[in-house]
């Protein structure tokens, strides 16, 4: 087999005995595994760190494979590659794992190296690609043209604005601290006077006061996100 750069691989499996055999094995080959064990878990794993693919299980505890998929793909707007996991074999069963936004699919048992076969066809095939489009909610930014709307509404944002919108929407649903948010805007030499506050406060302005739910929230002493509106009480 041709060399290969190592991947960072996410196993969302609730048997350890079978997730620890592919990361035994996915680790010898020079990868780096991390493992959640029920769909909540995996879900806020896949959403919140960098993950070259995705091994998901169908039957897991908490939130089922598909369900995590469809999440992943629709709501989350996450393109990670997943190879989904199912003992079941027949065609509506795949067919609705690729309805879920799956990109490919093993029928357990399986064997070991056509695993990692798979996921560096995949991870090859998606490529490293870099999004046009930021989407949380129904707030929108194109990053080529660098517009903003806000359920289909133009917003006008100051280049301040702009930047902060766009590192918070990059690292939804995760929380961005205040030195993280100075150092996009300033870099090593954030002003004495509390200026983050201040664009902060223009860009809550502007995304959220004209629409009946807020998306930009505070997190007491740990800094700043953007919730989607599903969470939030109307």
């Amino acid at each position: 087999m041709k060399n290969h750069s190592p991947l960072r691989i996410l196993i969302i499996e609730d048997h350890p005995d079978l997730a620890e055999n592919i990361g035994d094995y996915l680790a010898a080959k020079g990868h780096i595994p991390d493992f959640a064990y029920n769909g909540i878990g995996g879900l806020h794993l896949a959403l919140t760190e960098p993950f070259d693919a995705i091994i998901l299980d169908v039957m897991l505890p908490g939130m089922d494979g598909l369900t995590l998929c469809r999440n992943l793909r629709e709501k989350a707007d996450k393109h990670t590659p997943i190879l989904m996991l199912t003992a079941r074999d027949t065609l509506p069963d795949k067919l609705a794992g690729f309805d879920a936004g799956t990109d490919d699919y093993l029928v357990k048992p399986f064997a070991l190296e056509e695993l990692e076969a798979r996921l560096l066809a995949l991870v090859k095939r998606h490529g490293p690609k870099t999004p046009n489009r930021l989407q949380v909610a129904d707030l929108e930014v194109d990053l080529l043209t660098m517009s903003v709307k806000r359920a289909g509404r133009s917003i006008e944002l100051n280049r301040a604005c702009l930047k902060l919108l766009i590192k918070l929407m990059k690292a939804f649903p995760a929380v961005v601290s205040r030195p993280e948010l100075e150092q996009e805007l300033w870099g090593d030499l954030p002003p004495d006077s509390d200026a983050l506050r201040s664009h902060l406060y223009t860009l809550r302005r502007k995304i959220d006061k004209p629409f009946s739910k807020p998306l930009l929230q505070t997190v007491h002493g740990m800094g700043y996100k953007l919730g989607s509106t599903d969470d939030l009480s109307p």
